[in-house]
């Protein structure tokens, strides 16, 4: 039986009824709606990139993919999903970051402890510290030789080193103490923040990237706060930050930015004079 046509010939796309607009809580829009057209006419008028979405939203919303399936009655469906920014989001100019924590234990040599000369009373640690100063002080040690051999010289639990003043440590040698022989890492606590969110801005995206290797006090790179306040406002120890900004990656969606972001944290702060400040 042939086909017959009649009404309208869907030279141009119609919109359908249900589409469907979704808000991710951080300020991200999505919306999908679908199209129908004749499949003898271009579907350039909605299947553009960056087109706007027909429904209306607290924000602008952009075409960012689409797909088509073709029937056997001539007509095209098409759909096509928008994305874009709630415009109460910082005026539309990117979402809230969404951050996930995570605490974890990492190797590290042994001599890097915060306890391993002098006691670190501040995090909790008392009594004698792992090798010590001998006789002296963080400034000017003074071990003892080791006796019978003129060229060691020994700390606390064991500790060795090749000189009275301190200089190289040479390992854990006395197998008496049987928790530190021939030790030489300890598990560290290591925590990092990672997020993402998104973005109109190019800009913005070259500012954080320029920033990774730099440190916060207060949990902002590029003046965007990474971290939610529950998380802390003020990282810094003994003047020095505490946050660093490890990773930056970035994705396009439509007209958007999506940066993807790693911040660690460290216990005793980043040295300045290694990581600069952003």
């Amino acid at each position: 039986m042939a086909r017959i046509d009649t009404g309208n010939n869907l030279s141009a796309a119609v919109q359908q009824p249900g589409a469907k607009v979704s808000d991710d809580g951080y300020g991200l829009l999505t919306c999908t709606v679908v199209w129908k057209q004749n499949i003898s006419s271009a579907y350039s008028s909605v299947t553009n990139r960056g087109g706007t979405c027909p429904i209306a939203a607290t924000g602008t919303m952009k075409s960012h993919k689409w797909s088509v399936v073709e029937d056997a009655l001539g007509v095209a469906t098409i759909t096509v999903d928008y994305i874009g920014i709630d415009s109460s989001s910082y005026g539309g100019a990117r979402t809230e970051p969404q951050v996930t924590g995570s605490q974890g234990l990492t190797s590290e040599n042994i001599t890097t402890h915060p306890n391993f000369f002098e006691t670190a009373t501040a995090l909790g640690f008392s009594g004698s510290p792992i090798a010590g100063v001998g006789t002296g002080s963080l400034a000017t040690p003074a071990y003892p030789v080791v006796s019978g051999v003129s060229d060691q010289y020994s700390g606390n639990n064991g500790a060795t080193f090749e000189a009275a003043i301190g200089r190289k440590f040479l390992g854990f040698r006395k197998p008496e103490f049987k928790g530190y022989y021939g030790k030489s890492n300890y598990l560290a606590p290591q925590t990092s923040f990672s997020g993402h969110f998104y973005t109109t801005s190019s800009s913005t995206v070259q500012g954080m990237i320029t920033r990774v290797g730099k440190t916060s006090s207060n949990g902002s790179f590029n003046s965007i706060a990474l971290l939610p306040s529950y998380m802390g406002t003020s990282f810094t120890v003994s003047g020095k930050n505490q946050l660093l900004l490890a990773q930056v990656s970035t994705e396009d969606y439509g007209l958007l930015y999506k940066v993807q972001y790693e911040v660690r944290f460290n216990r005793e702060g980043y040295e300045s004079a290694v990581y600069a400040a952003n």
